[in-house]
């Protein structure tokens, strides 16, 4: 009996195009409901994100797009100006010594009430009588207006009648009122670090009170582990305290940073940027610029977003550092 030997013929090819065709029906599926996710936020975080464009990418534009305009002193915009208005900026004689003088300000001022504030913060956390009217004390130079703070200083500094130059002159240190020796406001050195003062007057309140948050976060036992591996009061500041107080003081200095950079209402009220602009910052300065040229005016308020920019990336830097160490 002869058996019969079957040929292996090739397998049938494999439906690589059904299978194709049903992996990319589940990959559209699924694409579509990651899409969805991704979006589902979208109906809550739209307020703010319109809130965001009209109030902040809005002027934002609007503001670069004016440093490159050419608009007269009476507001009337010629067209466009190219970067012209930047190179009348930078080649402004007065420009050098804002920036100058800019940073001075912001650095002495967050400097000082840094300092003035950690010592504040220190003393509202231990238990003393009078704490509490204390702490309520302090909030009287944050809760006032910046403007009628100033407004009440620069009466105080007045020449004639002011109750500094009253005093002074009661224990005689001042004999003329009508000297120079009485005029504060009138000289730009005394006017600066008279309001370097007010600054840190204004400033010391929130900065204590974001430091004092971040003390009362600290455990209790911390402290106790170190009382009893023998630390000293300097060492366990030094080694528990500032590290563990760091990121409430980075958010301090952050906050401090950009609110003294644009601050305004002090300067302006107490001397108005004078006597010619020795004591204006890059905000005041700005500001006066617009009553004569608008778009060198706001070339500089350009470059004046790019320093809060700048200051906000270095924070976050500074903040990842932190975070990473800790």
């Amino acid at each position: 009996m002869q058996e019969t030997v079957d040929t292996p013929q090739a397998a049938p090819a494999p439906a690589a195009e059904p299978n194709r065709r049903a992996g990319a029906a589940a990959f559209r599926p699924s694409l579509a409901r990651r899409a969805r996710r991704a979006l589902a936020p979208l109906p809550w975080l739209a307020p703010a994100l319109a809130l965001i464009a009209f109030v902040v990418l809005w002027p934002v534009w609007e503001m670069f797009q004016t440093s490159r305009q050419h608009i007269n002193s009476y507001g009337f915009n010629l067209g466009d100006y190219g970067w012209k208005n930047y190179s009348t900026l930078f080649a402004d004689p007065n420009l050098g010594s804002v920036m100058v003088r800019t940073v001075l300000w912001v650095f002495a001022i967050v400097a000082i009430t840094v300092l003035i504030s950690l010592g504040l913060a220190q003393l509202l956390n231990r238990g003393f009588p009078g704490r509490k009217l204390v702490r309520w004390a302090l909030i009287a130079p944050w809760a006032a207006s910046v403007m009628m703070t100033a407004i009440v200083f620069r009466w105080m500094l007045d020449p004639n009648n002011g109750v500094v130059n009253v005093f002074l002159h009661q224990i005689g240190v001042v004999h003329d009122y009508n000297g120079s020796q009485a005029s504060w406001l009138g000289d730009p050195t005394a006017a600066l670090w008279w309001m370097i003062a007010v600054a840190v007057f204004v400033s010391v309140p929130f900065t204590t009170y974001a430091l004092l948050a971040g003390l009362t976060s600290i455990p209790a036992d911390v402290y106790e582990a170190a009382r009893m591996d023998g630390a000293g009061k300097w060492r366990t500041y030094r080694a528990i305290t500032f590290p563990l107080l760091r990121p409430a003081l980075l958010v301090a200095v952050l906050i401090n940073l950009m609110n003294v950079f644009n601050s305004f209402p002090i300067i302006w009220t107490m001397t108005g940027g004078g006597p010619d602009y020795q004591t204006s910052t890059s905000t005041v300065y700005m500001y006066a610029l617009k009553q004569f040229n608008i778009g060198e005016s706001g070339a500089l308020s350009v470059v004046n977003f790019g320093v809060v920019i700048l200051i906000v990336l270095v924070f976050l830097r500074a903040n990842r550092s932190a975070l990473k160490e800790g």
